[in-house]
């Protein structure tokens, strides 16, 4: 094989109660990576586009390509020649898992470029290492649902104990991306090193019936379990508005609303694609009445996860 194109969905991390612990993708937006071979050794970035210059040439300090790196280092491949493209169709510090969609668009068609020699489990460790080129951090809740698709958990880190958990036919994301940037570093630098025994419990007993909820296809149980006690009210003064765009998300039929990821992005998680809509518009509402624009993409939940593109 001399080329190969492979796409990785967009994510939602953290899902309210879950933070580092829980992620889930959607079907759209994603990027591509374009791979084609060439005939001297090492990978190069020939074009990277939409990120309107700012993400790094280099490919030791590139998402898309350091985990390639890695991956070639792990086989012992050494003498390999390769030219990347990549199509950033997602805004940078988004929150909705934007520099994971590259590694793993990345790592993915790179294996699949070589043959397929590993899983898409075992290239898990691979994409991790390009979200800590980007945000300091190897953390799996984004890498993981857009890898391998649907609702993900990591139960532990060490060792790295991830999986998935069956979902509602009926249940939708709504996500809202207002028009402004948050850093990743940032946002993960004002959270608190100390949580108290009060709010520990309270996020326990929400993670474990978020989790109950998805698997009975229990709704009111999910809504109920969407609190965050911890993170969210850290983070949620960095979004403009976020008290009344998630007042306006559950007042328009979702069953919660929360932060994506780092944020800005906000989403919310319904019973029914009509409901999905209906909050993604008030949402959408509430922050151009702020007078911030913002994006809209209303998905099921995406089970399958990155692919290989035809050519």
């Amino acid at each position: 094989m001399n080329s190969v194109k492979a796409f990785a969905p967009a994510t939602v991390a953290n899902v309210a109660c879950g933070f580092d612990i829980f992620g889930f993708a959607i079907e759209e937006p994603g990027d591509v990576v374009e791979l084609s071979r060439r005939d001297e050794p090492g990978i190069v970035i020939t074009s990277i586009i939409g990120d309107e210059g700012r993400l790094p040439r280099n490919a030791e300090k590139n998402a898309v390509t350091v985990v390639m790196l890695h991956l070639l280092k792990h086989l012992r491949i050494k003498d390999l020649g390769c030219e990347v493209i990549l199509h950033k169709n997602m805004p940078l510090g988004s929150g909705m898992g934007s520099s994971a969609a590259s590694a793993v668009a990345g790592v993915v068609a790179m294996n699949e470029l070589l043959g397929n020699p590993l899983t898409r489990e075992e290239l898990l460790p691979f994409a991790m290492e390009g979200e800590r080129i980007a945000s300091g951090s190897a953390h799996a809740d984004n890498v993981g649902p857009s890898l391998l698709g649907g609702f993900v958990v990591i139960r532990s880190y060490t060792p790295l104990d991830i999986f998935t958990i069956p979902v509602p036919e009926d249940l939708y994301c709504t996500l809202v991306h207002p028009d402004i940037e948050i850093n990743t570093k940032d946002a993960r630098f004002i959270l608190r090193n100390e949580v108290s025994l009060k709010n520990t419990i309270a996020q326990m007993g929400n993670v474990a019936g978020l989790v109950a909820g998805l698997m009975k296809a229990d709704y009111d149980l999910i809504g109920r379990s969407m609190v965050d006690v911890i993170i969210e009210p850290v983070r949620s003064i960095l979004i403009p508005e976020f008290k009344e765009v998630k007042q306006a998300a559950i007042s328009n039929g979702a069953l919660g609303c929360s932060i994506s990821g780092a944020g800005p992005s906000m989403f919310a998680l319904s019973r029914g694609i009509d409901n999905a809509r209906k909050a993604g518009e008030a949402m959408q509402k509430r922050f151009a009445e702020a007078g911030i624009e913002a994006g809209l993409h209303v998905s099921a939940i995406n089970k399958n996860g990155a692919m290989v593109l035809a050519e």
